[in-house]
Protein backbone atom coordinates (compact mmCIF):
# COMPACT_ATOMS: atom_id res chain seq x y z
CA UNK A 1 0.00 0.00 0.00
CA UNK A 2 1.52 3.46 -1.07
CA UNK A 3 0.21 5.06 1.88
CA UNK A 4 1.49 2.68 4.16
CA UNK A 5 5.36 3.62 2.76
CA UNK A 6 5.04 7.17 2.44
CA UNK A 7 3.71 7.04 6.45
CA UNK A 8 5.94 4.71 7.64
CA UNK A 9 9.36 6.45 5.67
CA UNK A 10 7.91 9.55 7.34
CA UNK A 11 7.32 8.37 10.42
CA UNK A 12 11.13 6.86 10.48
CA UNK A 13 12.35 9.97 9.89
CA UNK A 14 10.26 12.05 12.45
CA UNK A 15 11.93 9.50 15.54
CA UNK A 16 15.05 9.58 14.33
CA UNK A 17 17.63 12.00 15.74
CA UNK A 18 20.07 11.95 12.93
CA UNK A 19 18.79 11.24 9.58
CA UNK A 20 21.96 11.70 7.33
CA UNK A 21 22.19 8.11 6.64
CA UNK A 22 18.63 8.36 4.71
CA UNK A 23 19.70 11.26 3.31
CA UNK A 24 23.08 10.00 1.85
CA UNK A 25 21.65 6.55 0.94
CA UNK A 26 18.75 9.21 -1.32
CA UNK A 27 21.96 10.83 -2.70
CA UNK A 28 23.74 7.62 -3.69
CA UNK A 29 20.76 6.13 -5.34
CA UNK A 30 20.35 9.56 -7.57
CA UNK A 31 24.18 8.62 -8.82
CA UNK A 32 23.42 5.41 -9.27
CA UNK A 33 19.97 6.92 -11.68
CA UNK A 34 22.45 9.32 -13.24
CA UNK A 35 24.74 6.54 -14.41
CA UNK A 36 22.96 3.88 -15.66
CA UNK A 37 20.74 6.74 -17.60
CA UNK A 38 23.87 8.59 -19.55
CA UNK A 39 26.44 5.18 -18.69
CA UNK A 40 23.93 2.53 -19.75
CA UNK A 41 25.24 -1.28 -18.68
CA UNK A 42 27.31 -2.75 -21.47
CA UNK A 43 27.29 0.37 -23.35
CA UNK A 44 29.92 1.33 -25.20
CA UNK A 45 32.35 4.48 -24.27
CA UNK A 46 31.34 6.43 -27.85
CA UNK A 47 27.59 6.29 -26.61
CA UNK A 48 27.65 7.75 -23.44
CA UNK A 49 26.13 11.32 -22.54
CA UNK A 50 29.07 12.20 -21.12
CA UNK A 51 27.80 16.29 -21.45
CA UNK A 52 24.34 15.32 -20.17
CA UNK A 53 25.91 13.42 -17.15
CA UNK A 54 28.25 16.77 -16.49
CA UNK A 55 25.15 18.82 -16.70
CA UNK A 56 23.23 16.70 -14.32
CA UNK A 57 25.97 16.15 -12.07
CA UNK A 58 26.23 20.22 -11.76
CA UNK A 59 22.58 20.47 -10.83
CA UNK A 60 21.43 17.11 -9.01
CA UNK A 61 24.53 17.08 -6.74
CA UNK A 62 25.92 20.59 -6.75
CA UNK A 63 29.35 19.87 -7.40
CA UNK A 64 31.76 20.73 -10.76
CA UNK A 65 34.24 17.65 -11.53
CA UNK A 66 35.81 16.65 -14.66
CA UNK A 67 32.80 14.09 -15.33
CA UNK A 68 33.62 14.48 -19.42
CA UNK A 69 37.39 13.96 -18.41
CA UNK A 70 37.28 11.11 -16.54
CA UNK A 71 34.83 9.10 -18.95
CA UNK A 72 37.47 9.54 -21.85
CA UNK A 73 40.23 7.97 -19.98
CA UNK A 74 41.67 4.87 -21.40
CA UNK A 75 40.03 1.73 -19.37
CA UNK A 76 37.09 3.63 -16.98
CA UNK A 77 33.83 2.42 -16.50
CA UNK A 78 30.55 3.40 -15.31
CA UNK A 79 31.58 1.78 -12.32
CA UNK A 80 34.56 3.97 -11.92
CA UNK A 81 32.96 7.11 -12.53
CA UNK A 82 30.29 6.19 -10.12
CA UNK A 83 32.56 5.74 -7.38
CA UNK A 84 34.33 9.17 -8.14
CA UNK A 85 31.19 10.81 -8.42
CA UNK A 86 29.96 9.26 -4.56
CA UNK A 87 33.57 9.89 -3.30
CA UNK A 88 33.11 13.87 -4.71
CA UNK A 89 29.65 14.44 -3.74
CA UNK A 90 30.22 12.90 0.44
CA UNK A 91 33.07 15.36 0.55
CA UNK A 92 30.80 18.09 -0.70
CA UNK A 93 28.45 17.28 1.69
CA UNK A 94 30.52 16.80 4.54
CA UNK A 95 32.30 20.45 3.94
CA UNK A 96 28.45 21.46 4.25
CA UNK A 97 27.94 19.62 7.58
CA UNK A 98 31.36 21.78 8.65
CA UNK A 99 30.05 24.97 7.48
CA UNK A 100 26.25 24.89 9.29
CA UNK A 101 27.58 22.86 12.17
CA UNK A 102 26.43 19.11 12.57
CA UNK A 103 23.75 19.91 15.01
CA UNK A 104 22.13 22.54 12.23
CA UNK A 105 22.69 20.28 9.53
CA UNK A 106 20.64 17.93 11.06
CA UNK A 107 17.80 19.46 12.09
CA UNK A 108 18.17 20.86 8.04
CA UNK A 109 18.17 17.36 6.24
CA UNK A 110 15.16 16.74 8.48
CA UNK A 111 13.18 19.33 7.73
CA UNK A 112 13.96 19.03 3.94
CA UNK A 113 13.06 15.40 4.00
CA UNK A 114 9.48 15.91 5.61
CA UNK A 115 8.81 18.86 3.62
CA UNK A 116 9.50 17.11 0.30
CA UNK A 117 7.63 14.02 1.25
CA UNK A 118 4.76 15.89 2.46
CA UNK A 119 4.81 18.15 -0.86
CA UNK A 120 5.26 14.70 -3.07
CA UNK A 121 2.50 13.12 -1.62
CA UNK A 122 0.11 15.86 -2.10
CA UNK A 123 1.11 16.11 -5.53
CA UNK A 124 0.95 12.23 -6.18
CA UNK A 125 -2.61 12.10 -4.50
CA UNK A 126 -3.56 14.74 -7.02
CA UNK A 127 -2.18 12.95 -9.82
CA UNK A 128 -4.20 9.55 -8.65
CA UNK A 129 -7.70 11.43 -8.57
CA UNK A 130 -7.00 12.56 -12.30
CA UNK A 131 -6.21 9.02 -13.00
CA UNK A 132 -8.85 7.51 -11.53
CA UNK A 133 -11.07 9.82 -13.84
CA UNK A 134 -9.20 9.06 -17.03
CA UNK A 135 -9.28 4.95 -16.39
CA UNK A 136 -12.91 5.11 -15.87
CA UNK A 137 -13.50 5.82 -20.03
CA UNK A 138 -10.90 2.91 -20.73
CA UNK A 139 -13.92 0.85 -20.03
CA UNK A 140 -15.76 1.19 -23.21
CA UNK A 141 -12.72 0.43 -24.69
CA UNK A 142 -12.99 -2.94 -23.52
CA UNK A 143 -9.74 -2.44 -21.00
CA UNK A 144 -10.08 -3.16 -17.01
CA UNK A 145 -9.80 -0.12 -15.24
CA UNK A 146 -9.13 -1.59 -12.33
CA UNK A 147 -5.91 -3.17 -13.99
CA UNK A 148 -5.40 -0.35 -15.63
CA UNK A 149 -5.53 2.08 -12.94
CA UNK A 150 -2.91 -0.14 -10.64
CA UNK A 151 -0.90 -0.81 -12.67
CA UNK A 152 -0.17 3.02 -13.82
CA UNK A 153 -0.32 3.97 -10.02
CA UNK A 154 2.34 1.74 -9.40
CA UNK A 155 4.20 3.76 -12.22
CA UNK A 156 3.02 7.01 -11.30
CA UNK A 157 4.43 5.92 -7.16
CA UNK A 158 7.60 5.02 -8.37
CA UNK A 159 8.13 8.19 -10.53
CA UNK A 160 7.25 10.27 -7.23
CA UNK A 161 9.93 8.28 -5.26
CA UNK A 162 12.27 9.33 -8.09
CA UNK A 163 11.49 12.55 -8.03
CA UNK A 164 11.50 12.99 -4.24
CA UNK A 165 15.06 11.72 -4.05
CA UNK A 166 16.04 14.22 -6.51
CA UNK A 167 14.54 17.09 -4.79
CA UNK A 168 16.01 16.03 -1.55
CA UNK A 169 19.48 15.53 -2.68
CA UNK A 170 19.60 18.63 -4.92
CA UNK A 171 18.19 21.07 -2.01
CA UNK A 172 20.73 20.10 0.16
CA UNK A 173 23.60 19.60 -2.45
CA UNK A 174 22.93 23.71 -3.34
CA UNK A 175 22.51 24.96 0.55
CA UNK A 176 24.23 27.90 1.15
CA UNK A 177 24.98 29.48 4.24
CA UNK A 178 23.42 33.50 3.80
CA UNK A 179 25.09 36.31 3.99
CA UNK A 180 25.06 38.84 7.30
CA UNK A 181 22.33 40.97 5.15
CA UNK A 182 20.57 38.41 4.52
CA UNK A 183 20.66 36.51 8.13
CA UNK A 184 19.65 40.63 9.17
CA UNK A 185 16.80 40.74 6.40
CA UNK A 186 15.47 37.14 7.79
CA UNK A 187 15.81 38.04 11.54
CA UNK A 188 13.67 41.29 10.50
CA UNK A 189 11.11 39.28 8.82
CA UNK A 190 10.75 36.88 11.64
CA UNK A 191 10.42 39.79 14.40
CA UNK A 192 7.56 41.28 12.00
CA UNK A 193 5.81 38.19 11.62
CA UNK A 194 6.19 37.28 15.62
CA UNK A 195 4.54 41.05 15.92
CA UNK A 196 2.20 40.37 13.79
CA UNK A 197 0.67 37.07 15.76
CA UNK A 198 1.48 38.91 19.05
CA UNK A 199 -1.39 41.84 17.75
CA UNK A 200 -3.82 38.83 16.75
CA UNK A 201 -3.28 37.48 20.15
CA UNK A 202 -4.21 40.26 22.18
CA UNK A 203 -0.39 41.00 23.35
CA UNK A 204 -0.75 44.31 21.66
CA UNK A 205 -4.01 45.48 20.00
CA UNK A 206 -4.61 48.29 18.00
CA UNK A 207 -6.54 51.04 19.00
CA UNK A 208 -10.06 50.76 19.17
CA UNK A 209 -10.50 47.24 19.04
CA UNK A 210 -13.25 46.04 21.86
CA UNK A 211 -12.22 42.90 23.43
CA UNK A 212 -14.60 41.27 26.29
CA UNK A 213 -16.78 44.04 26.07
CA UNK A 214 -13.95 47.26 26.50
CA UNK A 215 -11.98 48.97 24.41
CA UNK A 216 -8.30 48.20 23.98
CA UNK A 217 -5.59 49.93 24.73
CA UNK A 218 -3.74 52.02 21.80
CA UNK A 219 -1.05 49.55 20.30
CA UNK A 220 2.02 49.64 21.93
CA UNK A 221 4.74 52.48 19.98
CA UNK A 222 8.03 51.66 19.11
CA UNK A 223 10.77 52.89 21.10
CA UNK A 224 14.83 53.75 20.89
CA UNK A 225 16.28 50.59 21.38
CA UNK A 226 18.46 50.32 24.56
CA UNK A 227 22.20 51.94 24.27
CA UNK A 228 24.79 49.20 22.77
CA UNK A 229 21.88 47.02 21.56
CA UNK A 230 22.56 44.84 18.40
CA UNK A 231 19.98 43.12 16.48
CA UNK A 232 22.42 40.22 15.67
CA UNK A 233 23.73 39.89 18.74
CA UNK A 234 22.43 38.14 21.76
CA UNK A 235 25.15 39.42 24.05
CA UNK A 236 23.88 43.42 23.77
CA UNK A 237 20.60 42.53 24.79
CA UNK A 238 21.19 42.38 28.97
CA UNK A 239 18.90 40.32 31.00
CA UNK A 240 15.76 41.74 30.69
CA UNK A 241 12.83 39.65 32.45
CA UNK A 242 10.34 37.79 30.03
CA UNK A 243 7.79 40.19 30.81
CA UNK A 244 9.55 42.90 30.73
CA UNK A 245 9.88 45.10 27.52
CA UNK A 246 12.12 44.05 24.49
CA UNK A 247 15.46 46.26 24.31
CA UNK A 248 14.88 46.25 20.76
CA UNK A 249 12.88 49.33 21.12
CA UNK A 250 9.41 47.02 19.44
CA UNK A 251 7.42 47.51 23.00
CA UNK A 252 6.84 43.91 23.31
CA UNK A 253 7.47 41.75 25.88
CA UNK A 254 10.67 40.30 25.82
CA UNK A 255 9.04 36.92 25.82
CA UNK A 256 7.21 37.51 22.85
CA UNK A 257 10.33 39.57 20.55
CA UNK A 258 14.16 38.78 20.60
CA UNK A 259 13.78 36.28 23.60
CA UNK A 260 12.09 34.25 21.47
CA UNK A 261 16.11 33.76 20.09
CA UNK A 262 17.43 33.45 23.02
Amino acid sequence: DQRKVIFGQRREIMEAEDVSEIADDMRHQVIDDLIEGHMPPKSYADQWDTQGLYAQVIEQLGIDVPVMEWCAEEGVDNDDVRERLVKASDEHMAKKAVEFGPDNMRNIEKQVLLQTIDTKWREHLLTLEHLRSVVGFRGYAQRDPLNEYKNESFQLFERMLDTLRENVTRNLAHLKMPSEEEQRALLQQFFAQQAQMARAQGEAPVQGVTVGGATAPAETEREDPAPGFVEDDPSTWGNPGRNEKCPCGSGQKFKHCHGKLA
